[in-house]
């Protein structure tokens, strides 16, 4: 199967580069799915997922982790079209699933600031979970302003835009099978 994996691309006039190939992301994606698989021996967590960034990991990630699941999707927004966050999140899609009691993986593409997660984080906990773990693909150390836990990071990246794997820049990009990111002006 060909997976769309160009060298360079163009996304709203601006020009992108490989910053994480499809193998590295893939190897790292794997890692991933087998420590969920010894953390939750023996249990059935559910996975959800943050629409829409996050629906290609979250698929890769399951199929990686080697025990029985759930899942399902919560969508928020916080980016609109743009490269940088608003500050305020709106819920677009609510979980549907009884949490209460549950092992809870939530699974996101990339936290910047952690504004959404710890919105989500916040929200998750208040739904009474067995526990409650944060995945996520990428994490922009330097930009993170709401303190967070992450349990599982794929790769920490700079404070730099990103699209790609399920990241889009104004909806284009997520069928791009890596993560690119935007070169200097």
């Amino acid at each position: 199967m060909s997976h769309y994996k160009p060298d360079h691309i163009i996304s709203n006039g601006e020009r992108f580069r490989v910053w994480l190939t499809e193998e590295e992301i893939r190897e790292r994606t794997a890692e991933i799915g087998r420590e969920l698989g010894r953390q939750f021996e023996g249990r059935r967590p559910i996975f959800i997922g943050v629409l829409n960034g996050a629906f290609i990991f979250l698929s890769d990630l399951m199929r990686h982790t080697p025990i029985p699941c759930e899942v399902d999707f919560i969508k928020l927004s916080s980016y609109g079209d743009e490269k940088v966050s608003s500050g305020q999140v709106t819920e677009l899609k609510e979980i549907h699933a009884d949490l209460a009691g549950r092992d809870v993986i939530l699974v996101e593409d990339i936290v910047d600031t952690g504004l959404s997660i710890s919105f989500l984080a916040d929200k998750l906990s208040a739904m009474n979970p067995e526990s409650l773990t944060l995945v996520t693909l990428l994490h922009k150390v330097s930009a993170t302003t709401h303190p967070v836990t992450l349990d599982h990071v794929g790769f920490e990246i700079p404070d730099r835009f990103v699209l790609g794997y399920g990241l889009d820049y104004s909806q284009e990009g997520r069928n791009l099978a890596q993560i690119y990111i935007q070169e200097d002006a």
